[in-house]
């Protein structure tokens, strides 16, 4: 992607590795900007890795602006039937050139450099439906909180009071920053159970909150999965 010029930021489980909260990811998952140039480079890449759309739906950008994932497989020998999914929009997370302007830069041993979506930006792209999400967001922000409470910066303390999802973490931050907390409570309303150590009613509006979110991803897939199903059978 890199040698192709393709501006495009790693997500999912890989971005999760490099984070702190491992997770073992045999896909590579991306988020790309849609337009002719940049597809016309990711169409070079992908050639190189001889990779080819598996199910559906095609390699078209009126999918992807339409929030669809498209699915390839390689067959390049150094990379082979290693899986890429790529995409341009997701529920909840801004637009491209937001998250590339936030992205996180990693250089890795071998002097590969890796750009990753930024830490709330993968938190956020992970409010979904599926199961697997909630436990890798909790530990997740976990990590970053452990790596950087000793001397936390108020962009951190703000992150942490949006997205801990561990009551005990929860509450110690909201305690230990009672005015940050008070202006992130128009936000997220939880907060005021945990400055008051209200573990119960956390632990209730946690879980809740969770719901309502799996819920708003389980609508925004309905008319999505709709069109997959017309693309599979040859209707659309």
């Amino acid at each position: 992607m890199r040698a192709h010029r393709v501006r495009a930021l790693l997500m999912g489980g890989q971005a999760c590795v490099f984070y702190g909260a491992a997770e073992f990811s045999r896909d590579t998952d991306l988020v790309i900007v849609a337009d002719s140039v940049n597809l016309g480079r990711l169409r070079k890449a992908l050639a190189e890795l001889r990779a080819e759309v598996i199910a559906v739906p095609p390699f078209e950008v009126k999918h992807l602006r339409r929030g669809h994932a498209v699915h390839f497989r390689c067959q390049h020998p150094d990379a082979l039937r290693m899986r890429v999914d790529v995409m341009s929009k997701m529920r909840g997370v801004d637009a491209f050139p937001a998250l590339w302007k936030r992205r996180t830069t990693l250089a890795l041993p071998d002097g590969t450099v890796c750009d990753l979506l930024s830490l709330p930006d993968l938190v956020q792209a992970k409010k979904t439906q599926r199961d697997k999400d909630w436990p890798m967001i909790r530990r997740l922000v976990e990590a970053h909180y452990f790596q950087h409470r000793a001397q936390p910066n108020p962009a951190q303390i703000r992150f942490w009071l949006k997205e801990l999802r561990t009551p005990s973490l929860l509450t110690e931050t909201a305690q230990l920053h009672p005015t940050q907390c008070k202006r992130c409570q128009g936000i997220r309303p939880l907060l005021s159970h945990a400055l008051a150590g209200n573990t119960v009613e956390l632990e209730k509006a946690l879980q809740a909150e969770e719901s309502g979110e799996r819920e708003r991803d389980r609508l925004h897939w309905l008319p999505l999965k709709v069109e997959l199903e017309k693309l599979r059978h040859g209707k659309a």
